[in-house]
């Protein structure tokens, strides 16, 4: 073993050692983020070993990490263990493919952004444990940087196998659930790009529909969704100029322009990729058209459905948002039938996210505050100061996570679809429009 790997496993014992045995803030601190993300998750060992692991560089103490605190605290330190540790910071979890094994490293895949890391484990006893992996398996797991060119594995590694397509993006969707704040961490310009992407589809929304909040009934509103799809795909086939007017065979001919081109464009918002290829291998004269887009069933079936859009919190479908409108504009929201159970729906269910919340702010402050004063109990509850810790009781995050809206980048396009279309092939069903987790926009 390398005589840096070595000193790596070492100090990082001590650093969860300082950790483990600390008191007062940090203590505290561990607990308190212990319990935020083990919510849902299950309670063994490898959770917890992880959440530690997580909690050394992500965790907060005022305005410091626990990796900080060791650092301050460790004064004999040399400049090279401080370097060492230091670069820990960068240290991530990840979906990981093993692309090789090496004598003493993996050549591992990050499945989330396509990246490649050479990997060693720090010790023997975990070096025999990994034996048993094959390339191709997938593997849970955190990373920290030893050197300029290796890494080691930082937290417990959790094998999941060998995953067929549509396992491994179920895989991925529910890493995207768990660890959303880790989606790209070792490539933000990935990340700047899905937030980009949110920003430009509200506003195409906007444009489309002249608000960004719009109410219908449901089956009127899945057409207009259906509208707004093939409106964005015709300005992006302009924009790449690509006559939307003719065949795709006619396209391509006519702009000199290859088939996988404009197959890119299409499926780039959503375009059905067997569709496409339809129209290429039969020699069709369809022109190009939009795979039709519905919404749920229980909302198509809604008698209001209200459709909102944000540059950061995304698209959102409420089926309910007149009716606690209702409730707000009227003389004794108490004597509305169900509605306390409407009211609760709003604050327990993970869907109504603070953004919903901030909009009713918006539209009726003093009703709505009037009306959380008496369901809560809380006669000085006021809106201003303390609705963000009323959300915060009920886990709602204050700050919006990447919407589902956000584009992927191609790789994770591509297997989505694949997955879809192994999916569909095995059922003998259609279901082209099945949520993966992620969406089907690219990057």
């Amino acid at each position: 073993m390398d005589e840096i790997l070595e000193r790596s496993r070492k100090l990082k014992q001590n650093l969860v050692n300082f950790v483990l045995d600390a008191e007062g803030e940090l203590a505290e601190a561990l607990e308190m983020y212990a319990a935020e993300h083990s919510r849902g998750k299950r309670g063994d060992s490898v959770q917890q070993d992880l959440i530690i692991d997580t909690f050394i560089t992500e965790g907060k103490v005022g305005d410091k990490t626990p990796l900080d605190l060791f650092l301050s605290s460790q004064p004999e330190l040399s400049q090279s263990d401080r370097q060492l540790v230091s670069n820990w910071r960068r240290s991530f979890i990840g979906l990981f493919a093993v692309n090789q094994i090496l004598p003493d490293a993996f050549d591992l895949r990050n499945w989330l952004t396509a990246k490649h890391y050479i990997v060693k484990p720090n010790n023997s006893q975990l070096l025999a444990e990994m034996t048993r992996f094959k390339e191709g398996e997938i593997l849970l797991t955190r990373i920290a940087p030893v050197t300029d060119t290796y890494w080691t594995f930082s937290g417990p590694c959790t094998p999941m196998g060998k995953l067929g397509k549509p396992k491994l993006a179920v895989a991925i969707g529910n890493f995207k659930d768990n660890y959303k704040s880790a989606l790209y961490s070792d490539a933000p310009e990935l990340l700047e790009q899905a937030w980009q992407s949110v920003g430009q589809y509200h506003q195409q929304f906007v444009d489309f529909f002249g608000s960004d909040e719009v109410t219908m009934p449901g089956y009127q509103l899945n057409k207009k969704i259906a509208e707004f799809q093939e409106a964005l795909i015709q300005r992006r086939l302009a924009a790449a100029g690509i006559d939307e007017s003719k065949t795709l065979a006619e396209a391509a001919e006519e702009a000199g322009i290859g088939e996988e081109e404009i197959r890119a464009v299409a499926e780039e918002v959503g375009a059905d990729s067997k569709a496409i290829s339809q129209l290429f291998d039969s020699k069709s004269t369809t022109k190009m058209v939009m795979p039709k887009v519905d919404l749920p069933a229980e909302l198509k079936k809604a008698e209001q459905v209200t459709a909102m859009s944000d540059p950061r919190w995304g698209q959102m479908f409420l089926p309910t948002y007149s009716q606690f409108k209702t409730l707000l504009e009227a003389d004794n929201w108490q004597s509305v039938e169900g509605s306390e159970k409407l009211i609760r729906y709003y604050l327990e269910n993970p869907t109504i996210n603070a953004f919903i919340w901030q909009r009713l702010t918006q539209q009726y402050p003093i009703e709505l505050e009037k009306l959380l004063q008496t369901l809560l109990k809380r006669p000085d509850f006021k809106l201003d100061s303390d609705l963000n810790e009323l959300l915060q009781e009920y886990n709602k995050p204050i700050e919006p996570e990447l919407p589902e809206i956000a584009s992927v980048p191609v790789h994770l396009h591509n297997l989505f679809e694949e997955a879809v279309a192994e999916v569909d092939k095995s059922q003998s069903k259609s279901k082209s429009t099945k949520k993966t987790g992620f969406g089907f926009q690219r990057s």
